[in-house]
């Protein structure tokens, strides 16, 4: 694949054999606004290297166990721009993902871009189910730069539940460094990071637009931690890092409603 000259990459995170890896591929090649595209895995297989090899992918084999940490560590460092998104396998991005992005770029003091998404359903995007809902409710600070500059009110709208989605954001490396992911989680890597982030220098730059559409189904990793009770374990976590206990007991009786979207 031709490489753009750009400072922004997607940076494909891809794991075994995903029915939904060509999609997200094609959704990224065929932005309006030309960028860069990666694929990197730990798992590397013939139907990986099938789909890298039709689309002329640059390709990257992380040696090790597979672990959602390394590997989006591993895709953040082999992309070779200072802007990086971390696309997963089983999602689509907007044609004007980058088209947008490039509105605000360059921007070194950005630490991190986030945009609104649209769940992706039996094929389907939308409508909204709650868990989208209440995530772009608790983003909505964000969308007055004055506030997306604040420490307090980043950390207030993390305080209530993960309000963003994974696959939209886009890491500022040059402001970042390489080892961006450093989270205890498994499950909530995503928020306990942008947590960090909220914490230091910078600002973060919201679009309230769906420009990701995030799939949910029966093999989502989501899904998993749900059923074996880990995302409980660490959303309770996480919660306690912004509450007492007994604000987080009550917190979670209403958070878990938001399961109900893999149910």
């Amino acid at each position: 694949m031709k490489l753009y000259n750009t400072n922004h990459t997607f940076a494909i995170g891809a794991y075994k054999e995903s029915p939904y890896l060509e999609e997200c591929v094609q959704s990224l090649i065929r932005q309006k606004k030309k960028s860069n595209v990666i694929l990197c895995t730990s798992t590397p297989c013939d139907y990986i290297e099938q789909v890298v090899k039709k689309y002329q992918l640059p390709y990257y084999v992380r040696n090790g166990q597979s672990d959602i940490q390394d590997d989006w560590n591993f895709a953040f460092n082999s992309a070779n721009t200072d802007y990086v998104t971390i696309a997963h396998q089983d999602d689509v991005y907007s044609e004007y993902y980058f088209a947008e992005l490039s509105r605000h770029l360059p921007d070194e003091e950005m630490s991190l871009y986030i945009t609104d998404y649209l769940p992706l359903k039996c094929g389907k995007a939308g409508p909204r189910d709650i868990n989208s809902k209440l995530r772009r409710l608790l983003r909505t600070p964000l969308k007055v730069k004055r506030f997306a500059c604040s420490k307090r009110i980043r950390k207030l709208t993390l305080a209530f539940g993960n309000s963003v989605c994974c696959p939209t954001i886009t890491y500022n490396k040059k402001r970042l460094g390489s080892t961006i992911f450093t989270s205890k989680f498994k499950f909530c890597i995503d928020w306990d990071t942008c947590l960090k982030y909220a914490e230091q220098d910078g600002h973060f730059v919201y679009v309230d637009k769906p420009l990701v559409y995030y799939r949910i189904h029966d093999g989502a990793t989501s899904k998993e931690f749900i059923e074996d009770h880990r995302r409980v374990s660490e959303d309770i976590g996480m919660f306690r890092k912004f509450w007492p206990e007994p604000i987080v007991k009550i917190i979670m009786i209403f958070y878990k409603r938001a399961y109900k979207t893999y149910g």
